[in-house]
């Protein structure tokens, strides 16, 4: 999309309703703050989104991927913005496979001949100190729980860290609790010492699981990637589900897969173009059609 000097083009993409605002900052500067990025994401002022995410050259991959939640804040991992990014650059350069830098490493990416894209997250984080947790525990199965001591409502999750720290429950009803009041009051406990997402998991069989995310920094999301693929690698370490398993989220199913012979994480789902438009170069306001 071209634009005078004065404006600067985005893209509204989502994957599985998890939607995003994407800047492009491989050619120019963009005056992006934590104030501005709030901004743009707020859904009644602004454009609106769970992610912004900024488009930057990369001197070991296609592209870098930046990424900053509602709350303004940057985090280093995106499972559904990666899959958006390596579309969008991908179909750029006419190829069915890019690598998108971030943060937390490189993700080698490719598109499927179904239009699904497949991102290789890599490797999870499984000991206490790299989730991070504030004490050493056994991350299959941490002592936390919600409620009395001898009834708890919610306990002992699994932690594991793929990019982003994430807290799944177990439980047998995704829906049966309040995941804005549980996660919004679990996000910051001081067990989790960079604030961590919390999911719900309901395992149906050997292959499927039914997931609830409350992310941090955005609130209840529609699709969380990391946190799907987190979920997977947990059901796996307390034998709950085999390495192959589709994740139903509210916006959807993703297809992941636990590789065993390198330990990496592939995620496979969609990607959806919303519309473009045009952003004041020194505001970053949204300019009306």
């Amino acid at each position: 999309m071209t634009a005078p000097t004065d404006h600067i083009p985005f893209r509204k993409m989502n994957g599985l309703g998890n939607d995003f605002i994407v800047l492009d900052a491989r050619t120019r500067d963009i005056p992006l703050d934590d104030d501005r990025a709030r901004r743009l994401a707020d859904r009644e002022t602004g454009i609106g989104c769970d992610q912004l995410i900024t488009l930057e050259a990369s001197r070991i991959a296609d592209v870098f991927m930046r990424i900053r939640n509602a709350d303004g804040g940057e985090v280093d991992a995106c499972g559904n913005a990666a899959r958006c990014v390596a579309d969008l650059v991908a179909r750029e350069a006419g190829e069915t496979a890019v690598s998108v830098d971030t943060n937390a490493g490189v993700l080698a990416c490719a598109l499927n001949p179904d239009g699904l894209v497949t991102v290789d997250i890599g490797r999870p984080r499984l000991q206490w100190h790299e989730i991070p947790i504030a004490e050493e525990m056994d991350t299959r199965q941490i002592e936390l729980q919600i409620g009395p001591i001898d009834d708890p409502i919610l306990h002992s999750p699994s932690v594991v860290n793929v990019g982003n720290p994430h807290c799944i429950f177990w439980v047998d009803d995704v829906e049966a609790y309040d995941l804005p009041k549980v996660g919004s009051m679990l996000e910051y406990h001081p067990i989790f010492p960079e604030r961590a997402n919390i999911s719900l998991a309901h395992v149906t069989s050997r292959t499927s699981m039914t997931l609830k995310v409350w992310e941090r920094g955005v609130g209840l999301t529609r699709a969380c990637g990391t946190a799907a693929c987190a979920a997977a690698v947990a059901a796996v370490r307390k034998n709950l589900t085999d390495r192959k398993i589709t994740v139903t989220l509210p916006g959807g199913p993703l297809g992941l897969e636990w590789r065993e012979r390198d330990s990496h994480v592939l995620m496979t789902g969609p990607v959806a173009y919303d519309f473009e438009g045009l952003l004041d170069a020194e505001s970053l306001v949204r300019i009306e059609p």
